[in-house]
């Protein structure tokens, strides 16, 4: 039965955005016919930009594992990463389908059954925190452009209201400042929720287990997060600007941005269908002309999306043929645990260790 009902919400939200876009919706000659006038240079940059972010997915999981002493192959971090994210793209519930797949791949590489559980959960909360903290540079940034745009209009209101400000925080740390306190005898309490305990519980064990990571390999690994996302959004800006899109970069960001939002629903494996369509829809909002549009999303999801199967294809045969050669491992393949990542994006953030990067 949720089955048939994922599939109805699918069903309705596609036809909603055919009955929103009906006006909008360019001609397959026209698509053509922009394609043709693609700019060769931009559109070898969005293909490369795409290869790096692909690159610093790889990156990622590699320095957790480093900072585990388990050492990875760079040729077996990067064909895992295409494998991983061809999974999560092609079938239902590819997410957690990869994050088992990459646990196996873990194992044959030395890595034990908690360290490799704890690199797939911390994989997954590193993505989300880069593109949290997408989420707030550009907030910062629209932010202070609207202020400075007030500011030179209304100097003396701005100033007002940043003083105001300061003062209500100076009086909320005052406030808020911790008063001794007497330590009495803990009570007794049971837990009023298991199943969020359950599910919580391997955040817990990874966050605990990563106290003695140096912090070296936290910023490594959080740059390549931070860049995996960064030069996705570069392949869809060069995207746009080889069909001479009038759309500037901070509306492309905001356009990004919330597609990242509808992306994490997981509808469709790798969101496809439901990801074109808010892409052409913001795109079209933004000022862009409906056949240029939809030949940059094509591009762009071509690059992002559709060209990694054929390559995780060839990264899992790549993986196979290594793991022959390491079948005597001491450390063999076992299955995954229970709780692991499950449906972006790619990577859904309906579970707090749930992979997030740009392709799973």
């Amino acid at each position: 039965m949720g089955k048939w009902l994922r599939w109805l919400g699918v069903g309705a939200g596609l036809v909603l955005a055919v009955v929103l876009l009906r006006d909008r919706l360019p001609s397959p000659a026209g698509v053509s016919a922009s394609l043709r006038q693609a700019d060769t240079g931009w559109l070898l940059l969005a293909a490369g930009a795409e290869l790096i972010s692909m690159g610093m997915f790889a990156r990622q999981q590699r320095r957790l594992l480093t900072a585990f002493g388990v050492r990875m192959p760079r040729h077996r971090a990067i064909a895992l990463a295409y494998s991983r994210s061809a999974i999560a793209i092609s079938v239902p519930a590819g997410s957690a389908v990869s994050a088992a797949y990459a646990f196996r791949q873990f194992r044959t590489d030395g890595a034990s059954r908690a360290v490799a559980t704890t690199v797939m959960v911390l994989s997954g909360l590193l993505s989300m925190a880069a593109l949290a903290l997408l989420y707030v540079t550009g907030a910062a940034a629209a932010g202070a452009v609207r202020l400075a745009a007030v500011w030179r209009e209304h100097p003396a209101l701005v100033d007002g209201v940043v003083a105001l400000t300061v003062a209500v925080v100076l009086m909320i740390m005052l406030l808020a400042w911790p008063r001794p306190r007497t330590f009495a005898e803990p009570r007794p309490h049971t837990v009023r929720h298991p199943e969020l305990v359950r599910w919580l519980r391997p955040v817990a064990d990874a966050v605990r287990s990563s106290r003695d990571v140096a912090g070296r390999h936290w910023v490594l690994a959080m740059g390549a997060a931070t860049a995996n996302w960064l030069t996705d959004l570069l392949c869809l800006f060069a995207a746009v600007r080889a069909f001479h899109l009038p759309v500037g970069p901070v509306e492309l960001g905001a356009v990004y941005l919330t597609v990242q939002i509808v992306r994490q629903i997981p509808l469709t494996p790798g969101g496809i269908g439901v990801i074109e369509v808010s892409l052409l829809a913001g795109l079209v909002s933004a000022g862009a002309a409906e056949a240029p549009a939809t030949a940059a999303i094509l591009v762009y999801r071509l690059f992002s999306c559709w060209l990694i199967l054929p390559m995780g294809l060839l990264g899992a045969l790549v993986l196979r043929h290594s793991n022959r050669i390491r079948s005597g491992s001491s450390h063999p393949a076992e299955p995954a645990p229970s709780l692991l990542e499950t449906p972006p994006g790619p990577r859904p953030v309906s579970r707090p260790y749930q992979s997030t990067a740009a392709h799973v």
